[in-house]
């Protein structure tokens, strides 16, 4: 009887903590945690901070990629100003070379100018063989706005008169004029054509020589070396005697 009373004791004793054990475990919650909502692992962790290094780098490059394309914009800029500056630099040596040149000389210099005296002999020349005399004050009404420098007005009288006056003695003359005018102030496609007017329509005119080397000028202004060279060759060779032969051998010596 002793025995078996001391045996419930003992199992009371170890009954006892466990039945109040349980209801405080059951109150705190299973031992097992649920991981699915606590912080990724180091794993995955790691991965993330690669993920954004990763893009930090792609947008480092990309900074740097439009940097440099920034400083090959400025770059080119830069090259297309002094290209600027070298052409208008050229076309200034020629128009200085031209005005050496001519000085002098008959003509329309390309600052523009226009020399008096050869003004008032073209002025005073006396009518060619078989042309009338309103076509010779036509073409001296025409030539007075150039000793006046008002070359706008002496381009437009010119032109009237190679129109009135096509077939006239004074038309190749009128056709250089033009010529000249237009390369004055810078038509260079104009100049162009008035001079191989000239050359084309006129080829036994005297005016023929001079045409053929302001034409060799103004292909030089227009950047054609080559088919200046050839015009200024072929005044120096064909026509040695004339003073646009000697000009053309100063323009070649001198620039091409």
């Amino acid at each position: 009887m002793k025995h078996g009373l001391k045996r419930l004791c003992g199992a009371g004793a170890l009954l006892l903590p466990l039945s109040v054990w349980l209801p405080v475990m059951a109150q705190q919650g299973p031992v097992v945690e649920d991981l699915r909502d606590q912080p990724r692992s180091f794993l995955d962790q790691t991965e993330v901070r690669e993920e954004a290094g990763g893009s930090l780098v792609i947008f480092n490059q990309v900074q740097q990629h439009e940097e440099q394309l920034r400083q090959l914009r400025g770059q080119v800029e830069e090259l297309r100003h002094q290209l600027e500056q070298l052409r208008r630099q050229t076309r200034q040596q020629y128009l200085d070379l031209d005005e050496r040149l001519m000085a002098g000389s008959a003509g329309i210099e390309a600052s523009p100018e226009v020399d008096d005296a050869t003004a008032r002999q073209v002025a005073e020349t006396p009518s060619p063989s078989g042309t009338s005399a309103d076509t010779q004050a036509a073409y001296q009404a025409a030539f007075a706005h150039v000793q006046s420098r008002e070359f706008a007005e002496a381009i437009r009288a010119f032109e009237g008169f190679v129109a009135e006056h096509p077939d006239s003695s004074l038309t190749a003359n009128g056709y250089y004029w033009l010529g000249e005018l237009h390369s004055a102030e810078a038509n260079l496609a104009e100049a162009e054509a008035a001079f191989r007017r000239v050359i084309d329509d006129f080829p036994d005119s005297s005016k023929l020589p001079d045409a053929l080397y302001k034409l060799g000028l103004v292909k030089a202004r227009q950047g054609e070396p080559e088919a200046s060279r050839e015009l200024l060759e072929r005044v120096r060779d064909d026509y040695p005697d004339t003073s646009a032969a000697g000009l053309a051998t100063d323009f070649l010596r001198q620039s091409l």
